[in-house]
């Protein structure tokens, strides 16, 4: 949980309280403004706060909760970090808005304010004149008349003691903006945490609540999707799972495999639900292994969800955990679906072979646990489940017939249902065609006879000799025209009555097909929160939690390619989303991490369809933001593929001594560094040095940057008295010109600091991380990358002296709040685990400091070329220590 305060200077701190005690603490209750006047999570970070109108409230917030003695606040829209899924969704459950008006205000009659009202000791009301009203004790008799909400749950009786219906009752008369959110606002009452689904509609909605509220006791489970109420056919398949599940001596897999859109989610899903309701004693994890992100995803929330200590740290190697966990669960069986598995190496991209861990390695041993794969392709699902694959093909006739009825909401009259077989028959007998054809006509006053003649009107066949699809996404399957047939339909019906709401799809077609942001498509049109639900409807696309994005499905997703690129417009549409992407992306600090990490497999996509010319200067600009992004993620293998673009492309077009292409180039070299090229970083290092002092001067701060780099580089290649002279060179100068507390003066000091140390001369250095440091917490802040930096190099310092309890402390703080801030596998955070080893080695302690080492050896072949000097050194430690456990400390503590 964050929470907000100000410091003694003034400045706005949000502080992370995850893994500590929580301090008391106020909430303000307001209306949510217009999103760009809102004071958000990443304005925090970013400093920008105080341009926004919204700043007042923080204010106000302030100085009453300053007045009852609470030095922390939190505000929904600071305190929540939207693009970060995890924390998103139990912050919401916990806390909500809350409404500063009373009496005949709507705050009483809207339903995410009533677990505001009841959750809280202390509830106070403010007018919008900000004068105090009163608080829910006083005024517990006029709010039990308003809301009939009993005295004794406003006195805050526990809420278990009322029943299920009591409970419910007091939403009865409140209003959501999403006919869903009437149910999920009662989450909190029932202290249930489930996944939403906006567009499921009520009914749907309140059968998971009642059903998780009787679960409640049961085993842990995730489904993140309801049961389908229409699923239809595969009844043969369906009864294979049940009857082979948890029936070898060790953990039973499964493989369904067929052609895209053929429903193998669909009966993964059926069984996941079928299991649960007929064994409350077995566990269900649903996980999506589409990529690594959203497997990252779904094994965090398992995590969550069985309580692994350590949860909620970011990028945690959580895998490893789970498996663990579930192995050692005792007698209760679980069964683990793996949604979408195209992919089972998990690799960094770039590396392979002992280099890229497997998803095979990651899944448990037991014969209490049975695993479901579904995947388009044969060989991995052989691999996976040679023994026990479940083969689905397109539908029966009769199947096809019963599965078009049940989605229509009409009943077919007689005339039509010879109608309806030619048109199934037209369809291929494919359920993704089936049901979209269902939805159109649901949708529009089609009947199916003028629907055929739609479809004899589409002439399109969008996978026709298409290399991308045969060979690689559809996987030798030969599907081609009815999916992109009844898009295109649909298309049409949509265009008629809104045409922006097909630029939506279009968007879509330019980026991932996952996870597609809302704000993304809002950037091109403020319409477009109507559209999604449109396409929604017509099962064009399937709408993401907590309406922050929305996914479409990869067949939708490759006609709609194929039709830009048949009309000739996927090149104009891919430049616009291209700039589109720039608006939204932020810059790579690491408060806008859970932002630029959700939006970088958009921007990913985009680039690599589009192209690099000089006319399209969006394309390089979004280029060079998403390498920053990398980069600052630790993922230097592919920052560097993108940064030899960006910097190709602006010396061909710009010239080689351009302020674009030097940028380019010292980000480049920056990233050689930290892949240990550094003959390579050196030699751009000088060019881009000599070539500021030319076209700069030798005090312009590019220039001072430059050679600031490149005494770095003298540094880790051990020439210390080259680095020591332009380090000192460049701290004179930089304190002359920018001030002793300018970053770039702290960053001088620290390098020369560092250099120091490699010498040897160690209060020297001691003495100058000390300043950096101190300055650094004043400036940026105690949990800022660059402050840890700086305790870090501090605490190696105090290694060198054998000052090893002082060092132990703070490697732990560093480590610790690294791992929570840019996770468990980023290079800064596995060379403190490093130095932190190496410490408690130095104390004896040869058990902790081995597991550590083993644990940074195990993340760091995930992200490092095998020839990377870390890994090199970690690799090298641990096969000492092993060999010799006893033996004196070898290895080394790593500056950052």
């Amino acid at each position: 949980m964050r929470l907000l305060h100000f410091d003694p200077s003034g400045r706005l701190v949000l502080t992370d309280f995850r893994s500590q005690i929580i301090p008391p603490y106020a909430i303000l209750s307001h209306r949510w403004g217009h999103p760009n006047s809102e004071v958000l999570f990443e304005d925090i970070e970013n400093g920008a706060y105080h341009k926004k109108d919204g700043y007042r409230k923080i204010k106000f917030c302030a100085t009453q909760a300053a007045e009852d003695q609470l030095r922390y606040f939190w505000i929904d829209t600071c305190c929540i970090d939207k693009w970060n899924v995890h924390v998103s969704a139990p912050s919401t459950l916990q806390q909500s808005d809350w409404e500063a008006s009373f009496r005949e205000s709507d705050w009483f009659r809207r339903g995410w304010t009533l677990q505001e009202l009841i959750a809280p000791i202390s509830v106070e009301f403010y007018s919008c004149e900000r004068r105090q009203i009163g608080d829910k004790r006083s005024l517990e008799q006029l709010v039990h008349d308003v809301t009939s909400i009993p005295i004794t749950v406003l006195r805050n009786c526990p809420l278990d003691q009322f029943t299920t219906s009591e409970r419910m009752h007091w939403a009865k008369k409140r209003k959501t903006t999403e006919d869903e959110d009437i149910v999920y606002c009662l989450l909190g009452i029932f202290n249930i945490s489930m996944p939403v689904s906006y567009g499921e509609g009520k009914e749907k909605a309140l059968g998971r609540l009642l059903a998780e509220v009787g679960e409640a006791n049961s085993a842990p489970s995730i489904i993140p999707f309801s049961q389908n109420d229409r699923f239809v056919g595969q009844e043969s398949q369906l009864a294979k799972l049940e009857e082979k599940l948890f029936s070898d001596k060790q953990t039973t897999t499964f493989a369904i495999v067929g052609p895209g859109g053929t429903g193998k989610s669909q009966l993964a899903l059926e069984l996941a639900h079928r299991t649960r309701q007929n064994n409350q004693n077995c566990s269900v994890f649903w996980i999506d292994a589409s990529n690594l992100d959203s497997l990252d995803q779904s094994y965090a929330g398992i995590a969550q969800k069985l309580k692994i200590p350590s949860w909620d740290d970011e990028k945690a190697n959580l895998k490893q955990l789970v498996r663990l966990c579930l192995e050692e669960r005792g007698a209760r069986q679980c069964l683990l679906i793996f949604d979408n598995t195209e992919d089972i190496s998990l690799g960094s991209p770039g590396l392979s072979g002992p280099q890229a861990a497997s998803l095979i390695s990651y899944l448990p041993q037991s014969e209490l646990c049975s695993i479901v794969f579904t995947t388009t392709n044969r060989n991995i699902a052989k691999k996976l489940a040679s023994q026990n694959l479940v083969e689905l093909q397109n539908l029966t006739p009769t199947t096809a017939q019963r599965m078009f009825e049940k989605y229509l909401d009409a009943v077919l009259s007689e005339s039509e249902e010879q109608e309806a077989k030619l048109l199934l028959q037209e369809l291929s007998y494919l359920p993704l065609a089936i049901v979209q054809a269902a939805a159109c006509i649901n949708n529009t006053e089609l009947k199916v006879p003028q629907y055929r003649s739609q479809m004899g009107l589409q002439k399109y066949d969008a996978f026709e000799n298409s290399d991308e699809v045969t060979d690689v996404k559809l996987r030798g399957y030969n599907i081609k025209s009815p999916i992109a047939t009844t898009l295109f339909i649909s298309m049409d019906m949509i265009r008629i009555e809104n045409p922006i709401v097909v630029n939506c799809l279009y968007i879509a077609a330019c980026v991932d097909s996952k996870d597609i942001p809302l704000d993304l498509v809002r950037a091109y049109s403020l319409g477009m929160d109507a559209a999604v639900q449109v396409l929604s409807n017509y099962k064009a696309v399937t709408r993401r939690p907590a309406e922050t994005a929305f996914d479409v499905h990869r067949l939708v997703h490759l006609a709609l390619r194929e039709c830009l690129e048949s009309q000739e417009k996927l090149a104009q549409w891919t430049q616009d989303t291209i700039a589109k992407l720039l608006q939204v992306f932020p810059d790579h600090g690491h408060g806008n991490r859970s932002k630029w990490g959700r939006l970088l497999q958009h921007a990913k996509c985009a680039l690599s369809y589009g192209c690099a010319e000089d006319e399209n200067i969006d394309w390089l600009h979004l280029a060079r933001k998403s390498a920053m992004a990398l980069y600052s993620d630790g993922r230097y293998n592919e920052a560097e593929e993108l940064f030899v673009q960006v910097m190709e492309t602006f010396k061909t077009k710009l010239g080689a001594d351009h302020p674009d292409t030097i940028g380019s180039m010292n980000n480049l070299a920056s990233t050689y560094s930290n892949q240990g090229r550094w003959e390579e970083a050196e030699k751009l290092n000088v060019q881009v040095m000599e070539t500021c002092k030319m076209k700069l001067g030798a005090d312009h701060p590019d220039t001072l940057g430059s050679m600031n780099n490149l005494a770095s580089t003298y540094s880790n290649q051990g020439r210390w008295e080259e680095a020591e002279k332009l380090q000192v060179q460049v701290t004179e100068t930089c304190k002359t010109k920018l001030g002793a507390d300018h970053p770039d003066t702290l960053a001088s000091i620290a390098n020369l600091a560092s250099t120091y140390r490699f010498q040897g001369r160690w209060e020297e250095a001691e003495k100058l991380f000390v300043q950096v440091m101190k300055t650094r917490k004043t400036k940026l802040g105690a949990d800022h990358p660059d402050t840890l930096t700086s305790m870090n190099n501090l605490a190696s310092t105090y290694n060198n002296q054998g000052r090893w309890e002082e060092a132990e402390k703070l490697f732990v703080q560093v480590t610790e709040t690294l791992k929570t801030k840019l996770g468990s596998d980023h290079p800064d955070t596995l060379r403190s685990v490093n130095n932190l080893a190496f410490t408690r080695k130095s104390l004896g302690k040869n058990k902790e400091a081995l597991g550590l080492l083993r644990e940074c050896v195990q993340l760091s072949q995930h992200g490092f070329r095998a020839d990377h000097p870390d890994l090199v050194s970690y690799t090298e430690s641990l096969a000492q220590w092993e060999a010799e456990p006893q033996a004196v400390v070898k290895g080394k503590c790593i500056v950052m």
